[in-house]
């Protein structure tokens, strides 16, 4: 493959990627939460080539973008709750996992074999302009190699994916930073399957609807695997005292480190930095032979969704999917 394009996210460079995306090829597309990896979704050939390109498990489903909620009923069956969910939330960082319909017409690699389907409306101008422009759903995992920190800028879709893929929008960093909640809704209500940008609290506040508890470590939505978003060195957590040599990462002003999540210690703020400080933190490590430590974050809002990928970028490695 050639070079991979860096497109700029105008009308022009839109067009261009939805020409990509029609003909079979991926683009990294921004969204609120981090870069994507969008191929369409109907096609078997351009499905394939989004875990090609990441060497991402076939056994990982993959979510996919849509224009709205209208476009979701012919793929999956809405509940009463996810009709509710959807209108709170959509367009936004909140993915729904729903049983398959008869005649959904993706392709079976996107949810790997299982009768459900993982649902997603972002709101960022751009994936919703390549979405419109491209005329159909887009599968699109996070833009970089499996199992490896996620990209919220193009640079970093690029440090690992340029030569693989034929094209990235950029648009910047991404607003959000971290992954999309995902529910799994069925008739026994919702079910937190990934924490994320929204919270259990902010759902519960917005719908009245109770989110659930993940009930074990079945695959049955992306980013499940339990080792996952790593940087290459050994990471620690909940450190308050870090050793000498050690790249450490704080949290807000009492547990300053050498890089910060957030030195006023707001978990937003901490969402937004957390890939990219993890890749500069990793960048230090290697350079020094040393480990990375991060400083406490609550478990409060996002920060549940900050500590589930810390969690799992601690995890001892094994196969993965991102």
């Amino acid at each position: 493959m050639s070079e991979t394009l860096r497109l700029l996210p105008d009308a022009a460079g839109i067009a261009r990627a939805a020409e990509i995306v029609q003909a079979g090829g991926l683009v990294a597309m921004p969204t609120e939460t981090v870069y994507g990896l969008a191929a369409d979704a109907t096609s078997p050939g351009a499905v394939a080539r989004i875990y090609a390109a990441k060497g991402r498990p076939r056994i990982n489903p993959l979510i996919v973008h849509l224009p709205g909620i209208g476009a979701a009923r012919p793929l999956a069956r809405l509940s009463p709750a996810a009709e509710a969910l959807a209108a709170a939330f959509w367009p936004g960082p909140l993915t729904l996992v729903l049983p398959l319909v008869p005649g959904h017409g993706l392709a079976p690699a996107v949810t790997a074999g299982l009768p459900t389907v993982a649902l997603r409306v972002p709101a960022h101008p751009v994936a919703r302009a390549l979405i419109e422009a491209a005329g159909r759903p887009l599968a699109a995992p996070s833009a970089n190699p499996s199992g490896l920190v996620s990209p919220t800028t193009a640079d970093h879709v690029l440090e690992g994916l340029s030569g693989r893929i034929e094209a990235v929008i950029d648009a910047g960093s991404c607003p959000v930073g971290i992954e999309s909640t995902i529910l799994a809704l069925t008739d026994g209500g919702a079910r937190l399957l990934r924490p994320g940008g929204i919270s259990p609290e902010t759902i519960r506040e917005k719908t009245g609807i109770e989110v659930l508890p993940p009930d074990g470590e079945t695959i049955a939505a992306p980013g499940m695997l339990r080792s996952h978003y790593a940087p290459q060195a050994r990471l620690r957590l909940d450190v308050t005292a870090p050793s000498s040599g050690a790249v450490h990462v704080g949290f807000g002003p009492e547990h300053p480190g050498e890089l910060t999540l957030s030195a006023e210690g707001d978990l937003a703020e901490a969402a937004r930095n957390l890939f990219a400080v993890l890749r500069a933190a990793d960048r230090l490590a290697a350079a020094r032979g040393a480990e990375i430590t991060v400083a406490p974050i609550p478990r409060r809002g996002i920060g549940l969704a900050i500590n589930d990928r810390l969690a799992r970028a601690a995890a001892p490695r094994e196969a993965s999917g991102g």
